[in-house]
């Protein structure tokens, strides 16, 4: 498959149907949640390999390697984001510190208010996605997903929640949040995978 090529002239790194935008709009649905660091925890659980759970209280998760990783972000409300840097625990740590089992193919990223979203094992896995606390330099805001986000930057940015506590391990799909609600199953922008009736057969779970 060669490389994907932008409607918008001078942008070759847009998706199609996506605008550049220069700042960066707060987009979420319900409320903002109020961060309690003592009550916090990320966890990581499900099919893993050693059949137990994996928790990280947040001094413990802030303490992880920590990372910066240069890449975009795609909204499906059609707004991206170029060469934005992002900081934080590559999703990489995570499983190496709490390996799934070796027949997972999936993973729900879980985040506040039972929030969920579904990837596919190696799209969790790819070098660039990165749990972020931060952004060029500074800690997220809260409206901005703070203490931590999911950043996939090679898919549509509601594949990456905001306020996350945590990874289910799976070894078959299930949908999200969003993917119960219309959206494509595997949101690729460089598809324009926004909807849940573009999906092809194999792509998604039956709705």
């Amino acid at each position: 498959m060669g490389q994907p090529h932008s409607r918008e002239e001078g942008h070759p790194q847009l998706p199609p149907g996506q605008r550049l935008q220069r700042g960066w709009p707060v987009t979420h649905y319900g409320p903002v949640p109020k961060f309690r660091p003592e009550r916090w925890e990320f966890r990581a659980f499900g099919a893993t390999k050693d059949g137990g759970k994996h928790c990280w209280t947040h001094e413990e998760f802030t303490a992880l390697p920590y990372a910066t990783v240069v890449a975009d972000m795609h909204c499906v409300t059609k707004f991206s984001m170029l060469g934005a840097e992002w900081g934080g625990v590559r999703t990489q740590t995570i499983l190496d510190l709490a390996p799934p089992a070796p027949d997972v193919t999936h993973v729900m990223v879980w985040a506040e208010y039972g929030f969920s979203s579904n990837l596919r094992l190696d799209d969790f896995a790819a070098e660039n996605c990165i749990f972020a606390t931060h952004r060029s330099g500074e800690l997220l805001t809260a409206e901005h997903g703070f203490p931590v986000r999911l950043i996939v930057p090679q898919l549509y940015a509601w594949k990456g929640p905001k306020w996350v506590r945590g990874i289910e391990y799976m070894t078959a799909d299930r949908r999200g949040f969003w993917e119960e609600r219309g959206y494509h199953n595997l949101g690729d922008p460089w598809r324009e995978q926004r909807y849940s009736y573009q999906e092809e057969p194999g792509e998604g779970p039956e709705l």
